[in-house]
């Protein structure tokens, strides 16, 4: 990592934060920080937790203890506080959720029409920004069935983008696409990467964790078992249950 990158501003902070479902403790005290400008990749076994971190840093799932602060500010139910870090925070599901029933512009407007109450023709002319910046300019006045997985992705990384967030995070965006079409979203991640957006990535693509990534984290049993530089992560893997998961998956 850059000396820059040791020096950059936590944005979002994670203290001891706790989920159970029931009597399993899927999250066990995670203590992390996020910073602007950089990628970290995270990647683990199914049901490491993983996931469930994600969706806590937005409140999809919210957290039993423990503390996240997006930019100081604490994660919680209130309301107003919550739909201004959810403007914020884009996030970007392994399943697309586009609207079916919405065009491909209709799916990037809504949230910006209905939450920054932008004019129609405003919303439309930076969607089509966003559109061409992940290659689907030529699909606007399409309907998601109309598209392939690796389209749908890459619109719903638009319709993400829409929003003006601080931070991306990207919840296995690939796990659910056809081979072929894997390549095609993580180009559009890599380029936001260059750009210099932040993100958060949970993924099990090796080859875009030591090509992008700021620092890997291994998730295991709920916590953090090991975070590195990729270099460091991949050359000299702190332990055989990492070095057992990189054989597994890198392949």
């Amino acid at each position: 990592m850059s000396q820059a990158a040791n020096t950059r501003t936590p944005y979002i902070v994670c203290n001891k934060v706790t989920k159970s479902f029931g009597t399993h403790q899927v999250l066990q005290g995670v203590s992390t920080a996020f910073s602007k400008g950089e990628v970290t990749v995270i990647i683990g076994a199914s049901g490491s937790g993983k996931s469930t971190l994600l969706r806590a840093l937005n409140r999809l799932e919210p957290h039993d203890g423990g503390t996240i602060t997006i930019d100081g500010v604490p994660v919680t139910d209130h309301e107003a506080t919550l739909q201004k870090q959810r403007c914020e925070v884009g996030m970007v599901f392994q399943q697309f959720n586009l609207f079916g029933h919405m065009t491909v512009l209709d799916n990037v407007t809504l949230a910006p029409r209905r939450i920054h109450k932008i004019s129609r023709s405003a919303a439309n002319a930076k969607a089509m920004q966003l559109l061409e910046r992940v290659g689907m300019q030529d699909h606007a006045h399409k309907y998601p069935w109309q598209l392939s997985g690796g389209q749908q992705q890459r619109v719903a990384i638009a319709r993400a983008l829409a929003m003006e967030p601080q931070v991306m995070l990207f919840d296995e965006p690939t796990s659910a696409l056809d081979p072929e079409m894997v390549q095609e979203v993580l180009e559009v991640m890599r380029s936001l990467a260059k750009e210099g957006m932040t993100m958060i990535v949970v993924t099990h693509e090796m080859g875009f964790a030591r090509e992008v990534a700021d620092r890997v984290m291994f998730f295991d049993q709920g916590c953090i078992a090991h975070e590195a530089p990729p270099a460091e992560f991949f050359a000299r893997p702190a332990n055989e249950r990492i070095a057992a998961f990189i054989g597994r998956v890198a392949h």
